[in-house]
């Protein structure tokens, strides 16, 4: 089992959209003057898949227009790429992309990927809400952008290029006993 190896890879993964709308969360403007927040009537979105590495900190994110077992699947291949030759534990939650055949058929292929479900319906578990949260914060609230391929680059740049430091471990003692194991 990938947890009984001292090199594992333990990541938090999960799905977010994005729409081109910008998201206000403050608005300032003189007294007696409507500020005026352009506001985008389509419905195109784009959706992320990401996994936080909960010892670096690093993200492994790839935009997808649809989200299904087999784009899942794909992306556990590109996980399974990112972090060669080594055990990964990946804590994921349980919606419906995330079962199925080609899930299936990537875990019987390589068996130094395991899933562990978080409970259902507790994303506040889940450290990769925070990074989604850090993300929109700095990209996609109060843009101004005009076409949401720009706005998506700019998402998954962000992603793949910063460190996301969380206490996952910490909080559930891994760290307090993984030692006593070396």
């Amino acid at each position: 089992m990938a947890q009984d190896a001292p090199n594992t890879v333990f990541l938090a993964g999960d799905e977010a959209g994005l729409y081109l709308q910008a998201t206000t969360c403050h608005v300032w403007s003189p007294t007696g003057q409507t500020p005026i927040v352009r506001a985008d009537p389509g419905r195109a979105k784009t959706n992320f898949y990401g996994a936080l590495n909960l010892h670096s900190g690093q993200e492994v994110a790839m935009r997808s227009d649809l989200m299904n077992a087999e784009i899942s699947a794909h992306y556990l291949e590109m996980i399974l790429e990112t972090n060669p030759n080594v055990p990964i534990i990946l804590f994921w939650d349980r919606a419906p992309w995330h079962r199925g055949k080609p899930i299936d058929k990537v875990l019987e292929e390589h068996s130094r990927l395991e899933i562990i479900f978080f409970p259902t319906a507790s994303p506040d578990l889940n450290p990769q809400e925070h990074v989604w949260k850090a993300v929109r914060k700095e990209v996609s609230h109060k843009h101004l952008e005009t076409r949401l391929p720009e706005l998506a680059d700019r998402f998954l740049n962000k992603l793949n290029s910063s460190t996301f430091n969380d206490t996952f471990l910490d909080r559930y003692g891994y760290t307090a006993i993984c030692p006593m194991f070396n």
